[in-house]
């Protein structure tokens, strides 16, 4: 499967300050692979856009699929009375 993560990298930046739990920081550094907590932090809103813009495309796509009027036939009857 393939997934396409789309960053954008705005090219201002600002001095934030933060106060952030360590341990998530660097739990999450462990999982991203990241060497820097600027790096995890920043990786991890880039995920986070990302996931939300594929979530946005998928919806869209189900709702033009609903908007098509398609019957869906429960050919084995497991849906009936649920």
């Amino acid at each position: 499967m393939i997934i396409r993560i789309m960053y954008m990298r705005s090219a201002a930046k600002k001095n934030k300050h933060f106060v952030l739990d360590t341990d998530k920081i660097k739990r999450a550094q462990k999982v991203l692979g990241t060497k820097t907590e600027t790096e995890t932090i920043e990786h991890a809103l880039d995920q986070v856009i990302s996931e939300d813009e594929r979530n946005r495309r998928a919806w869209s796509a189900t709702e033009r699929f609903i908007n098509t009027g398609v019957v869906i036939e429960d050919v084995f009857g497991s849906l009936a009375g649920k």
